[in-house]
């Protein structure tokens, strides 16, 4: 079992409680390409980086970080977290990252969603009701250049039709596209059907409860014929790490409610968070990854082994972190995560690919 531990981050802006004000977005993104370099000195399997267009974030172009990162970095993976289709050219996107990946071969990968904030629908002059269709016609399109170095594209509904035109430059093999969902029935199906990885965000509630969703997507999958070997099944979580564990927890609280509080006033199915409810995320049943290098990576160990997972992303893949924190705090949380709970973490799953080596040995020989 090829394990897959990375960080994932939206470049947050959120004030930080230290100061009361935001870092610049300037600043933060100069801090992000810091953390990327240091992830890959870590052996940090992956970076992902997601696409906003608001105050509280400061990536609205991820591909111009990663390919910074790209040209700064030796091994470690960059990916989009996500790229949101509805919103943005297929073309675009494929010439983006091939570009990138004649910086980096073989360490750029898409991931590609509808977006969680819909602010780029009114910015780019898309309707908020064709947003599935817009994602689903425009993925289509990305995947069919993927594969083709000539393009053939009949006239969509929000695409124009493309003659026999080459789309450059290529890469040597396919650019990885998977599918990022916040746990959509339909998604999952769809994701499955296609043959594409899948990459839920697990943000709330208790991470086992993906499980049935999980089960849906390698039986649909199977069911026609599509190579599970080759659809590695991602989560990622928000996430923060420091040596002491109740010090990382209480100092992950303000963040972490900062940022559920605002968006508790853009959505109507979210309430604000009180202590006792970011206490339970933060538990061994929550979604929220915290604590010292034991806790984080016995909390990891536990989730990918019940829900079959070959690649999680601490936003920190665990999303690190999910609000502002000091960047020299961020740099200390990634140092833990790369020296002491990715190495754990794929001990314990060698250990256990050794065991079932050595047991379907046995009874091979019996």
């Amino acid at each position: 079992m090829n394990i897959e531990l990375g960080i994932s981050s939206f470049g947050e802006t959120t004030p930080l409680e230290t100061t009361g004000k935001a870092i610049s977005h300037d600043q933060r993104i100069r801090d992000l390409l810091e953390e990327i370099i240091l992830a890959d000195k870590l052996n940090i399997d992956a970076f992902a980086i997601g696409e906003h267009h608001r105050k509280d974030f400061a990536v609205s172009a991820p591909e111009i970080i990663l390919a910074a990162a790209a040209s700064k970095t030796k091994q470690i993976h960059l990916s989009s977290a996500t790229t949101n289709l509805p919103t943005i050219n297929p073309i675009r996107v494929y010439e983006q990252y091939a570009t990138m990946d004649a910086i980096a071969p073989s360490r750029v990968e898409i991931m590609a969603g509808r977006g969680s904030f819909t602010e780029a629908f009114d910015l780019f002059g898309y309707d908020l009701e064709n947003y599935d269709e817009l994602f689903i016609e425009k993925l289509e399109m990305l995947l069919k250049m993927n594969k083709e170095e000539i393009l053939d594209w009949p006239k969509g509904k929000f695409t124009p039709r493309v003659d026999h035109k080459g789309i450059y430059p290529r890469t040597k093999k396919p650019i990885p596209i998977s599918v990022a969902t916040g746990g959509s029935i339909e998604s999952t199906i769809r994701t499955a059907e296609l043959g594409l990885p899948i990459v839920y965000a697990i943000i709330g509630g208790d991470p086992l409860h993906f499980k049935p969703l999980i089960k849906l997507y390698r039986r649909v999958a199977e069911k026609v014929g599509n190579d599970l070997t080759k659809m590695p099944i991602t989560a990622h979580s928000w996430g923060w790490l420091d040596q002491d564990k109740e010090k990382a927890i209480k100092n992950y609280f303000y963040p972490t409610k900062l940022l559920v509080d605002q968006i508790s006033t853009e959505r109507p199915q979210w309430k604000g968070m009180t202590y006792e409810q970011y206490l339970e995320s933060v538990g061994e049943n929550g979604a929220i990854f915290v604590g010292d290098s034991e806790t984080v990576a016995n909390k990891i160990i536990k989730v990918m082994e019940e829900l079959g997972l070959t690649r999680f992303y601490l936003h920190f893949y665990l999303h690190l972190p999910i609000a502002s924190m000091p960047h020299e705090d961020v740099m200390n949380a990634i140092r833990i995560y790369g020296e002491e709970v990715v190495p754990k973490v794929k001990a314990y799953f060698r250990k256990k690919d050794e065991k079932e080596r050595l047991k379907l040995k046995w009874k091979n020989n019996k």
